[in-house]
């Protein structure tokens, strides 16, 4: 058998596998054919040589906007995507009910990149970010949510909700409450945005296991640390019980103390995605690589991130048998990258710099076989 696609000589790092050694990958009809010690260029009709580079699963972000023309948030994946190693990107509830066959038609069944979505509680979805999309309850229809995504669980991974007091109002957790009822129906998850003005508590004791918060180190009050910079029972409690936390890092909602304080008392994320939107993308978040090395700089180590960004990813929006890993006879979705050395300033939302020695940047993405 010729192979498509040979990497040859680098390092990879796939933590489903546990996996973190020099291997030869093999691609051939847009499926993972071969991960072995040595595999000689003459097998293949393509050797890309990647050696001192580290070979990974292609990354998975859960959180970003790619409603692009239709939502103030959105941008285009592809131009991002390709060019860093990301290969699904899943839209945080950019489209509610009403605007998803749009999404369908003209985002995510022409893109190069695999795009998945939340689908909205409120029927407007986040179409105008300084509107408040539940300050009316009558916006949320779960039923119609729930039709959406039993209709197209195949871009569809759950119900967002955003529960912050600019996007409710003086509606409290009722829209949280809607959108598990939603998900009920559906037999998925909810991603639930944390903000300023309602509760942590409140929302945490609603929530259910597989249930993602999003925006976990964010610090602007009502958040998983609290005046004195200890994590509160509240978000130990509900780690315990099996919700997922993301950090979904945004134009707004990643505060350096709060992850390290957490961090330190060993509360880490199980998921970095980077809520990538029209806001963010020219700085501070610009894309995963770069939020990956915000979180090196914090003390993960080069598997962790990988992980975080790949299989937990995946596990996260049940797709770990599809996505995440590099099985052979998975699809083909893999990124190479370097660990390049120097002094970078990296921001996070509050202005807060740091100077990293090391930076993660993408040398090449594979999607479904193709470079």
């Amino acid at each position: 058998m010729k192979y498509d696609i040979l990497l040859k000589d680098g390092t990879v790092i796939d933590p489903a596998q546990k996996l973190h050694d020099r291997r030869d990958v093999a691609v051939v009809d847009g499926k993972i054919a071969a991960i072995e010690e040595d595999i000689s260029a003459r097998e293949a009709t393509q050797t890309v040589y990647v050696d001192g580079k580290y070979v990974t699963p292609g990354l998975v972000d859960i959180h970003a906007h790619v409603y692009a023309g239709v939502t103030t948030w959105g941008v285009k994946a592809d131009p991002v995507c390709t060019t860093t190693g990301v290969t699904t990107i899943v839209d945080a509830g950019s489209p509610g009910w009403a605007t998803f066959p749009g999404f369908r038609e003209y985002i995510a069944q022409p893109a190069q990149t695999h795009i998945l979505t939340y689908v909205h509680i409120s029927g407007i979805g986040l179409v105008y970010g300084p509107v408040g999309e539940m300050h009316e309850l009558d916006y949320a229809h779960p039923e119609k949510v729930a039709d959406t995504i039993m209709e197209n669980r195949d871009i569809t991974v759950g119900v967002k909700v955003r529960q912050g007091q600019f996007q409710v109002g003086d509606n409290g957790v009722e829209p949280l409450k809607l959108a598990i009822k939603a998900a009920e129906l559906a037999d998925t998850s909810v991603m639930v945005h944390i903000g300023t003005g309602i509760p942590l508590p409140d929302i945490l004791k609603l929530m259910r296991p597989g249930d993602v918060v999003t925006h976990c180190f964010q610090g602007n009050g009502d958040c998983i640390v609290d005046d004195k910079g200890r994590v509160i029972p509240d978000a130990w409690a509900a780690r315990e019980d099996g919700i997922i936390f993301d950090v979904g890092h945004g134009g707004g909602s990643f505060n350096f103390e709060v992850a390290q304080r957490a961090m330190e008392q060993g509360f880490i994320s199980d998921v970095i995605s980077t809520d990538l939107h029209s806001g963010n993308i020219n700085g501070p978040v610009y894309d995963l690589p770069t939020t990956l090395s915000k979180f090196l700089s914090l003390g993960l180590s080069l598997e962790e991130v990988i992980e975080k960004s790949t299989i937990a990813a995946a596990r996260t929006i049940g797709r770990e048998e599809q996505l995440g890993h590099l099985k052979v006879g998975s699809v083909a979705d893999v990124a190479v990258f370097d660990v390049i050395e120097g002094e970078f300033e990296l921001f996070d939302t509050h202005g807060t710099m740091v100077i990293a020695n090391q930076k993660l940047q993408a040398d090449l993405t594979i999607r479904e076989g193709k470079l």
